[in-house]
This record gives C-alpha cells, structure tokens and sequence, in this order.
C-alpha cells in the first residue's frame, strides 16, 4: 500500500510540474491550490488531483496550453471549474471560482513562489488556502479530520485575524477556528473586518 500511495504522488507531482511549467511559460495567472498547495508549504502528501486557481479571463489561454501538450480537457457541468487529464489519467482542475466567489488578479499577486517538484510555482498565500478551505464547509459537508493535521502544518504561516474575519460569515468555518484554539493549535484570533474576499 505505501510503495503505491507513493507512485499515486509521483505521478501526480509530475503531472503538477509539466502543467505549471506550461502555464507559466504562456503567462497564465494561476497559482498552486488544494493539498498539492499544502504539501508546498509544508504540510503531509495528501494528494489526489492537481488543484490550479487561476483568473477566468485566462481560462481559454490555460485549455489552449494544456491541450497542446497533449492533455484532455473537460468543461464539467459545474460552473467554477474545468477539468484537464493527462495521458496518465491523472487530474488537473482549473479552478476560477473559491467558495463561490471569483479568483482574482490580486490573489493570484499575493501568491508566494515556492519549490514545488524541482519547479518554482506561485502557491496560494497560507491565509487565502485556509480560508478556500473553511468557508465552503457546511451542514452536508462539514469534515474537519482532514484539515486539521494540514492546517496545524501551516499555521506559522496564517494570518489566523484575517481567516477570522472573512469566517464571522460562516458558523461551520468559525467554529472550525474556535477547534484550533481549544486544541492549542493557534491563539484566540482577532477577527479583522474583511470588506470583501478575496
């Protein structure tokens, strides 16, 4: 099972540096998004598909790029996202929509280069990961195990009065902070007003 689970990211640590290497070569505006983001910042290999946020202005470039380099590429039904496959099989979302609000230019600015797999990628600020991580839970989704050891990872990293801000709105994602507090994982945060997000 492990020898597998560590081809599963290989593979899929392949898949992220051919398709960021593309995108990047063309100017796209993405980042690093979802467990593969959080692996980049420090956090345990949890990862299932390739997650890119990117603006929606450049989606048509983002599908041009990766068709050309021999990927399938998939306009699902949902509206916040496009799927790309490798030859593999291996998944790349295009996401341009986080929590139901667009990806824009100024988050994808705040994006931090990291090495990721060999390659320089812009990865998600620490603050605008959680957060796309938190305000989607809700009463039919609303599973905290599997953010709580990535978050503990990454929490030198956040800006825990934002993420309380922006999570005043949501009761499945304030709570998830008042955890993290009653576990020791960060201090009791500050909520700064957000006037909007991202």
């Amino acid at each position: 099972m492990g020898s597998h689970s560590h081809e599963v990211t290989d593979a899929i640590l392949d898949t992220l540096k051919r398709a960021g290497s593309g995108l990047k070569e063309v100017g796209v505006r993405f980042a690093l998004a979802g467990g593969c983001a959080g692996y980049a910042r420090g956090a345990a290999p949890s990862l299932h598909d390739v997650d890119f946020a990117l603006v929606e202005e450049d989606v048509p470039l983002a599908l041009k790029t990766l068709e050309n380099m021999g990927f399938r590429t998939e306009r699902p039904p949902e509206d916040w996202l496009v799927k790309a496959f490798d030859e593999e099989g291996v998944l790349v979302d295009l996401i341009f929509q986080l929590a139901d609000r667009p990806v824009t230019p100024e988050m994808i600015g705040r994006a931090t280069m990291i090495n990721t797999a060999a390659l320089s990628l812009p990865v998600l600020e620490a603050t605008d990961l959680v957060i796309s991580w938190i305000l989607p839970l809700s009463e039919h989704s609303c599973d905290y195990s599997g953010l709580l050891p990535t978050v503990r990872a990454m929490r030198e990293q956040v800006d825990w009065d934002r993420v309380a801000g922006v999570a005043e709105s949501s009761p499945y994602a304030s709570t998830f902070l008042v955890l993290l507090e009653r576990l020791g994982v960060i201090e009791k945060p500050t909520p700064v007003p957000v006037d909007r997000w991202p």
